[in-house]
């Protein structure tokens, strides 16, 4: 084991979330590359600490951004190989040396704190998308990257993967989006698009309410529709990388796709109940996951 994967693999022993976060899917799972742990790792703590920065706590919206700002300057530092403040050594400590040796698109980086900077100021003005398009925007730079760094270090680069796994990452934030809305409600933070809601006559009570709204649930029906959409585009990705990864992706897809049943089977009502994955869903997604392979060129990464 090289002194860098030792590094990493050290931290994931000891780190812990600032909170307690419940994931719908692996991370760094056995299905993952052996190879790929490390850097898979740390990209996905680097995310996970900005988020916290972003999302815990009590702090202020002004504090919240100039700890986002010092994250960014470590990530900077890190990725040059300079010494970076003392503030966040388990995220990089391992990230830097996997920047380095991976050759990690740091501006996909970037754009996950730009997501999470935009989150704290959307949340303290009560900002709202206007439309769906501003919606997905969103995305882009909030779950996209994700997707993108993953297959850079699968050595995938073309048009046509890199579309699917765009369209994979935007439907997995999406659903996540839906299947916390009570949650992220009761925080202050708003995805329904202002369009949507007029379109269906949801006002913002009827989202705060313990109760069942015909509007609302048509809002989340087309949402969870057009989710579940999006996620079948971008499904063949997942049976066109070989190997393990391949597998990781395909649990991923299915992951998402059965968060969306469980939308489905509470009447879309998610601002009344959240619902998860648990281990009696394990054998469902990997029989679903072992489906019929789409046709396509085939990576290995």
């Amino acid at each position: 084991m090289s002194s860098d994967n030792a590094r990493v693999n050290s931290a994931a022993s000891t780190y812990r979330p600032p909170s307690d976060h419940y994931e719908n899917f692996p991370v760094a799972s056995w299905f993952c590359p052996p190879a790929l742990r490390a850097p898979i790792a740390a990209i996905y703590w680097f995310a996970r600490t900005a988020d916290d920065i972003a999302d815990e706590g009590q702090n202020a919206a002004d504090r919240r951004l100039t700890e986002l700002a010092q994250y960014r300057d470590d990530l900077h530092r890190s990725s040059r190989g300079q010494p970076t403040s003392t503030r966040w050594p388990d995220v990089f400590d391992p990230l830097g040396p996997m920047i380095a040796r991976f050759q990690l698109p740091v501006a996909l980086l970037e754009n996950l704190l730009d997501a999470f900077e935009q989150d704290v100021r959307f949340t303290a003005s009560a900002q709202r998308y206007r439309n769906d398009a501003e919606l997905h925007a969103y995305c882009r730079l909030s779950a996209n990257p994700v997707g993108r760094l993953l297959l850079h270090l699968y050595g995938i680069q073309d048009s046509v993967s890199l579309q699917r796994s765009d369209q994979i990452c935007t439907a997995l934030q999406l659903i996540n989006f839906w299947q916390d809305l009570g949650r992220d409600i009761a925080n202050g933070r708003w995805y329904p698009s202002v369009a949507q809601m007029e379109r269906h006559g949801v006002t913002d009570a009827d989202l705060q309410r313990d109760q069942p709204h015909a509007g609302a649930s048509r809002m989340l029906a087309t949402y969870a529709s057009d989710a579940r959409a999006l996620m079948l585009q971008g499904a063949p990705l997942a049976h066109q990388i070989r190997g393990r990864a391949g597998w990781e992706l395909r649990l991923v897809v299915q992951g998402g796709l059965r968060i969306l049943d469980k939308i489905a089977a509470l009447d879309h009502a998610t601002w009344r109940s959240r619902p998860r994955l648990g281990k009696g869903d394990i054998p469902l997604l990997l029989w679903r996951a072992f489906g019929p392979a789409k046709a396509g060129p085939e990576h290995r990464p």
